[in-house]
């Protein structure tokens, strides 16, 4: 699972038509598994299911026949059990499937265009804003959709730029600022970095220590609260912990939100 994350406006939706070929780079070069996405673009989209992030259906041909035609024009067929579990975990009803695509709202649209992403179980699926338009139930659904298919083997691209959800699903995440790739790291890597937030409150005030264990930052202190950040293991600072009369004590993961901030705020406007 690839979070593939940034602000609106910062480069994710080209990159990935480039990496479809529906647009050519000015310089420089794609590929996905080993294939030039120009030079092999049908081998290379003969492995992928695509999202886009607006798709664009045909109003007049109803769902149905909608994902027929999609099925079609892959080169594998579609097992129509995998797809009949795909409409029921996002509640497309059968009589959903017979109504025309125009009379679909935002929501149904988005859960027909990933069931036509996921429908041919390609090992690779690129999906930009895949929840946008889903209520929070679908957005759940969506959820354990991924899961189940990370643990069939399949490779999730995914552009997003809400953190909590990428947060949740992705296992490595990169983020684009302004048409560049300034960052590529795993989502627990990056904790790693950030550190985590300790809070200790005391029954009694006590004093601070002269030295702090190495990793350990001070955010705010006082005789009966240490507000720290601390990086890498938590054994010395609980050790210093051990001797006085703690009250509370409050250990927090950074979230991405957090970490990225930094990036985000030095980023361009669109």
């Amino acid at each position: 699972m690839f979070g593939f994350l940034g602000l609106n406006g910062a480069g994710k939706t080209t990159t990935i038509r480039i990496l479809l070929d529906l647009v050519r780079p000015t310089g420089g070069r794609a590929a996905i598994f080993g294939a030039n996405c120009q030079t092999h673009g049908l081998a290379v989209r003969a492995q992928l299911g695509y999202l886009p992030g607006e798709p664009g259906f045909y109003g007049d041909m109803t769902g149905e026949a909608t994902l027929d035609l999609l099925a079609g024009l892959a080169r594998s067929p579609v097992d129509p059990r995998w797809r009949r579990s795909l409409l029921d975990r996002l509640e497309l009803a059968a009589a959903d499937l017979k109504r025309p695509v125009r009379q679909y709202s935002t929501g149904m649209k988005r859960k027909l265009g990933i069931v036509q992403a996921c429908q041919s179980d390609a090992p690779l699926l690129v999906l930009d804003e895949p929840t946008e338009g889903l209520d929070p139930l679908m957005q759940d659904a969506f959820y354990a959709l991924v899961a189940e298919l990370r643990a069939r083997g399949r490779t999730v691209f995914m552009s997003s730029h809400v953190l909590p959800e990428v947060e949740r699903i992705c296992d490595r995440i990169g983020l684009v600022r302004g048409g560049e790739l300034v960052l590529v790291s795993t989502v627990q890597d990056l904790r790693s970095l950030a550190g985590r937030r300790v809070r200790a409150s005391f029954a009694e005030p006590v004093a601070s220590p002269p030295a702090w264990p190495d990793g350990c930052d001070v955010i705010a202190l006082s005789p009966t609260l240490w507000d720290l950040r601390v990086r890498g293991p938590l054994g010395p600072i609980v050790a210093r912990l051990a001797a006085l009369p703690v009250a509370d004590l409050d250990v927090q993961m950074p979230h991405l939100e957090e970490i990225l901030k930094t990036f985000y705020a030095d980023s361009p406007a669109p």
